[in-house]
C-alpha cells in the first residue's frame, strides 16, 4: 500500500487552480485526491495524439489514488481539452507544458512523480535532466530514437497536407517533424538524469520498440529498473494494463519506503 509508504510532511487541499504554459495556454487536468496529507504526487503525460483521458492513463491514476498517492493527469497543449494548436504540439514544447504542471505542483507544496506515455516519456527524460523538481522518473513505453520514430511511422506523409495514422484530427506538421529530427534522440540525456527511474516496456509494441527503453536504461544512473512486460502492446491494453499498473504501484512504494 502506497498510503504507508514514506512520512506525510504537508497538507494539502485538491489543486482547483487553472494552469497556463508559457504562451498563456490552458492546460486541461484531473486531479485524484489520494491521500488526505499526502506529500508526493504523481503526474502523468500522455503520448502522440493522446490526452489524459486516454484509458490506461485513467485506469493507472485511479490504481495509484486508490493506493494513497494524489495524481494529476494532463493534456499537453494542442491536445485534448487543453488550448493551443495541436500542429504545434512538439516535445519541446511539451517539456514547457510540464513544467508549468510542475510550477502548480510546487506550490502547493507536492513532491513531483512523473510518469510519461510514448512521447511523454521523452519528455519527461528532457525535463527530468534539467529541472530539480521531478523527484522520480517514470517511462512507459517511452520514445527515445525521436527522428527514427517519425522516419517509421510519417516517413511517407506529406507534412502540412498529411495527418498521422490517417487521423483527419491530427494534422502533420513540419514543426512536429523539424522537432523530433532535431532532438533525434533521448539518449544522450540518460547519463544526466539524478533520480530514481523505472522504465516500462511491452514486448510487442509496435510503435515505439522495446529497444528504446533497452537503450537509454543500459546508459541511466543507479538507481533504475527495466520491467519488460510479455506480449503488452504500446498502450499496454487488455493483459498488459495490470501488469503495468502492478509494476508503477510496486515501484513507486519501494521507492518512497
Amino acid at each position: 500500500m502506497l498510503a504507508s509508504m514514506g512520512k506525510v510532511w504537508l497538507s494539502h487541499e485538491v489543486m482547483e487552480e487553472t494552469i497556463k504554459n508559457q504562451d498563456g495556454e490552458i492546460l486541461e487536468y484531473t486531479f485524484h485526491a489520494g491521500q488526505e496529507n499526502a506529500r508526493n504526487l504523481l503526474i502523468i503525460g500522455h503520448g502522440v495524439t493522446g490526452n489524459k483521458d486516454r484509458p490506461f492513463v485513467v485506469a493507472l491514476a485511479e490504481a495509484v489514488a486508490a493506493e494513497g498517492l494524489p495524481v494529476l493527469r494532463f493534456s499537453f497543449s494542442g491536445n485534448g481539452g487543453s488550448g493551443g494548436d495541436f500542429r504545434q504540439s512538439t516535445i519541446s514544447k511539451e517539456v514547457n507544458d510540464l513544467k508549468a504542471v510542475l510550477s502548480a505542483a510546487d506550490a502547493s507544496g507536492y513532491r513531483v512523480i512523473y510518469a510519461g506515455h510514448s512521447m511523454g516519456g521523452a519528455v519527461g527524460v528532457l525535463a527530468a535532466a534539467s529541472d530539480e523538481r521531478i523527484k522520480f522518473l517514470i517511462s512507459l513505453a517511452g520514445m527515445v530514437n525521436t527522428q527514427a520514430f517519425y522516419e517509421r511511422e510519417f516517413g511517407e506523409e506529406t507534412p502540412d497536407s498529411g495527418c498521422m495514422w490517417e487521423e483527419p484530427s491530427c494534422p502533420l506538421s513540419s514543426t512536429f517533424k523539424n522537432d523530433l529530427e532535431n532532438i533525434g534522440s533521448t539518449a544522450s540525456k540518460a547519463g544526466e538524469i539524478k533520480v530514481p527511474w523505472l522504465l516500462v516496456h511491452g514486448s510487442t509494441d509496435d510503435v515505439v520498440p522495446i529497444e528504446d527503453s533497452q537503450e537509454i536504461f543500459a546508459l541511466a544512473n543507479e538507481p533504475k529498473k527495466l520491467v519488460e512486460i510479455p506480449g503488452a502492446n504500446h498502450v499496454f491494453s487488455e493483459d498488459g494494463e495490470k501488469p503495468m499498473i502492478d509494476a508503477v504501484i510496486d515501484w513507486i512504494g519501494e521507492s518512497l519506503g
